[in-house]
């Protein structure tokens, strides 16, 4: 019971597994607690002197505030966050991919030849100001219940936000702003898709008409031009009620993992993700790579400390160079804005155990597993290489996702140690748990439980195999929990940057 979890021979300190009270012996250490330790914080291994580094997972996580001794609480209290130079070297590695299918999941070929794990039908505001009427449309739709009759669509989504308008619309934030859009409504999870506007704001429907040319299934419309909230309301509804049989007329055929795209992310972060969870769905994202689909890690801020291992992964030095120059971006983001990118860990993080940004970080990127690192995509950009792929993006979840998504990614993995829900239509999201007293708190809201892990019931390969076979049947059609309890109507939150004028 008095077990601590010490992830290399060179740490100097462990984490415990246990609330420990005070003066309590540590099992296998010859030490004591000095103060009482909550589960999932840090306990000092070996004598420790005002200004030493902190090592865990064999890295630096922080500087000594004080002289440390054996068997004290590591935390906020004693532990600083300090800039300090990492070493990376780039080394023009290439994957090893098993370019032939020999794992299939069931998905639907679309005719341009994308797969989808999902059939819906989104109505998609291009501004705030036609947020009303796209849900005024998906409400009226499932008030009706006509989608019972059509067993093959999943349903229909509203895609709302609260931008669009008061940009400069040849500024970074439309641009950004532009490719989410794009992305979703473009997205193979959607069998149509409705473009609703206003029709006087900065994001005016022909910076999205570039793609009629590709797809027949998208429609632009807007209130202005239809004629007010009734006649658009009216006319959409019976647009969608004419397609609703060409929509359903989908089948589930056996389709290659490789048309997979993973979204890896994790949220509510404790002392736990970086030991279970996280190197877990890192196993089961190369598992995916190594089958010849792709996954998307992304938040440039949790991997802040931590960016010198991805480097080190880097496919090339241009690779890296992007990854670098993002990371230099941030840094000044946060600078004129009066910041500093140890801001990131939450309340709820560092309750959970976590102190600082170079702590969370290292376990975040435990997701993106072992795979080299393709490319490093600008927000919401579109995949373009196969493999393991960097999406630079905030580290609020909801904003990363919807970048994901935007990029590409067809199925969510989500890692939470406090118990975050989420979910992120048109596309399912699994939740992974980081600890087994959450887990079974809320067993309704979480599809895994990777505390056996910590508890030495189950392997880091074992639990990243359930979670690849996972990704397959949920792929292939089975609900996520965070469906089964309807959430993703809401979660739509494109990247905001730059001046509202």
């Amino acid at each position: 019971m008095n077990n601590l979890i010490v992830l290399n021979q060179n740490d100097n300190v462990g984490v415990s597994q246990f609330i420990i009270p005070e003066k309590t012996k540590i099992e296998g250490h010859d030490l004591s607690t000095i103060d009482p330790i909550p589960f999932g914080h840090k306990v000092c291994l070996k004598s420790i002197n005002k200004g030493d580094p902190i090592i865990k997972y064999d890295q630096i996580i922080g500087f000594a505030l004080d002289n440390i001794r054996p068997g004290e609480h590591v935390h906020s209290h004693n532990l600083e966050f300090r800039e300090f130079k990492r070493d990376f070297k780039v080394t023009n590695k290439k994957n090893i991919i098993n370019e032939k299918a020999d794992t299939f999941f069931n998905g639907i070929l679309r005719d341009n030849g994308d797969v989808a794990t999902r059939n819906y039908i989104g109505i998609v505001s291009t501004v705030n100001c036609s947020a009303t009427v796209t849900k005024m449309i998906v409400e009226r739709i499932k008030y009706s219940n006509i989608l019972k009759d059509y067993p093959n669509i999943d349903g229909i989504v509203p895609i709302t936000h609260s931008t669009g308008c008061g940009m400069n619309t040849e500024s970074e934030g439309m641009q950004i702003f532009q490719r989410t859009i794009d992305g979703f409504k473009n997205h193979p999870n959607f069998s149509h898709v409705f473009v609703i506007g206003l029709g006087c704001e900065c994001a005016q429907v022909s910076l999205f008409d570039e793609s009629l040319k590709k797809h027949n299934r998208i429609h632009f419309l807007t209130i202005q031009d239809e004629g007010g909230t009734k006649k658009i309301v009216e006319k959409v509804l019976s647009q969608i009620k004419n397609l609703l049989a060409e929509a359903n007329k989908v089948k589930r055929t056996s389709q290659s993992v490789n048309h997979l795209t993973l979204a890896l992310q994790c949220g509510g972060s404790d002392g736990y993700s970086g030991i279970t969870a996280n190197p877990a769905l890192g196993v089961a994202a190369d598992l995916l790579v190594k089958k010849g689909g792709s996954s998307i890690l992304s938040e440039t801020p949790e991997i802040y400390g931590a960016e010198h291992l991805l480097i080190n992964r880097a496919n090339s030095q241009e690779t890296a160079d992007k990854l670098i120059k993002r990371i230099e971006w941030w840094k000044n983001y946060t600078s004129i804005n009066n910041s500093s990118m140890d801001n990131n860990p939450a309340p709820g993080n560092k309750k959970g155990g976590l102190t600082t940004i170079l702590e969370k970080s290292l376990g975040a990127v435990a997701k993106g597993g072992n795979s080299i690192l393709q490319d490093v995509l600008m927000y919401a950009e579109p995949l373009k290489n196969k493999g393991f792929n960097f999406m630079d993006s905030p580290g609020y979840d909801p904003v990363s996702v919807t970048g994901q998504v935007a990029s590409g990614a067809n199925v969510i993995c989500f890692t939470t140690g406090r118990g975050s829900c989420f979910g992120c239509k048109p596309v399912p999201s699994l939740k992974l748990s980081t600890n087994s007293a959450m887990y079974e708190k809320m067993s309704e809201d979480m599809d895994i439980n990777c505390g056996t892990i910590a508890e030495g019931e189950e392997k880091i390969e074992e639990v990243g195999q359930k979670i690849f076979e996972l990704i397959v049947n949920t792929a292939s059609g089975n609900k996520s929990k965070s469906e089964i309890n309807g959430y993703g109507d809401e979660e739509f939150n494109p990247w905001q940057v730059g001046v509202v004028m």
